[in-house]
């Protein structure tokens, strides 16, 4: 058994800048990163928003500026899953996925979200097939060949026109009249000419043995079924947050996403904090996920100032 002052779960922009504070603070923290280090600016392409980055900056080698930034001040990284927590008491118990029972006075849920997937058939059984919810991840094995891409948000703008920068074709599924994406992500769409916009239109089917040889489609409209030949298949149609492993203890919305008191990243929990876009489901930006990430660290300084520890 480990006992720590602060205990960090998640390793995306909110986490990263938790343990920047944290560390700074003299909280010695100490951060499980999860299944995917870095979050979701690790399937990001060009991440030209972000201040401080003039030129933009690639989001792997971003989210690796902010490791470094966080292991400068002895953030202690550790690659591993926080499998079950225990909020009952006044010291929070969590455990990793090697059985180590962890006691922290502070925990700040930085989980954020993962790819949603459509459940049609051939969708699971062609992943790693052909099937991939990570265009900028995996476009690069589809050089020259035509693909298939659906979703009508900025998600699906941003990888469908990353993946016309290397692919022959791309076909971008949205499943109603119009997209959700952002004006200057639907001009990009727009005005890339390999890139050919299927409106009113939903994918039934994955087709393939060993690998994607097509999907066929239906346009919800004239209800006509057809068969697009593409050789690889991405799904971007949202995220789900990554909080299942505190739904006994912690407040959620109907999608699951954890609340927090309005303009605080405080949980029902005392000493437990949310930030990130585990808890945000409006803005959900690298931004301002290291901001709630910067609230949730001095949340927690103060809370522990306050309990004298």
């Amino acid at each position: 058994m480990e006992k720590i002052k602060c205990l960090i779960i998640g390793a995306g922009p909110a986490g990263y800048a938790a343990a920047i504070y944290a560390a700074r603070a003299g909280l010695n923290p100490v951060m499980y990163t999860g299944p995917q280090p870095g979050g979701q600016l690790m399937i990001t392409n060009d991440v030209e928003n972000y201040p401080g980055y003039p030129e933009g900056r690639n989001g792997p080698e971003m989210m690796e500026d902010f490791k470094k930034q966080a292991a400068r001040f002895e953030t202690d990284i550790r690659n591993e899953m926080i499998t079950k927590v225990d909020f009952s008491g006044p010291v929070h118990k969590v455990w990793t996925e090697a059985g180590l029972e962890i006691h922290a006075h502070t925990v700040i849920i930085a989980t954020g979200a993962s790819a949603k997937w459509l459940g049609i058939p051939g969708e699971d059984r062609l992943q790693n097939l052909g099937v991939s919810a990570c265009a900028v991840c995996d476009g690069f094995f589809f050089r020259k060949q035509e693909v298939a891409i659906v979703g009508g948000g900025d998600t699906a703008a941003e990888e469908s026109t990353y993946l016309a920068k290397i692919c022959k074709t791309v076909h971008l599924l949205v499943r109603r009249d119009e997209m959700r994406a952002s004006k200057i992500m639907q001009e990009r769409v727009m005005n890339t000419p390999n890139l050919i916009v299927h409106w009113n239109t939903s994918p039934e089917e994955v087709l393939g043995d060993d690998g994607v040889t097509g999907v066929r489609i239906r346009n919800n409209k004239t209800q006509e079924v057809s068969t697009l030949d593409v050789t690889g298949f991405f799904v971007a149609i949202g995220h789900k947050p990554n909080t299942d492993v505190f739904e006994d203890w912690l407040d959620r919305d109907d999608s699951g996403y954890l609340l927090t008191t309005p303009g605080r990243t405080f949980t029902k929990v005392p000493g437990v904090f949310a930030c990130g876009d585990a808890q945000d489901k409006i803005y959900r930006q690298a931004v301002t996920a290291a901001g709630t990430g910067c609230m949730a660290a001095l949340d927690a300084e103060r809370y522990l100032v306050e309990q004298g520890v």
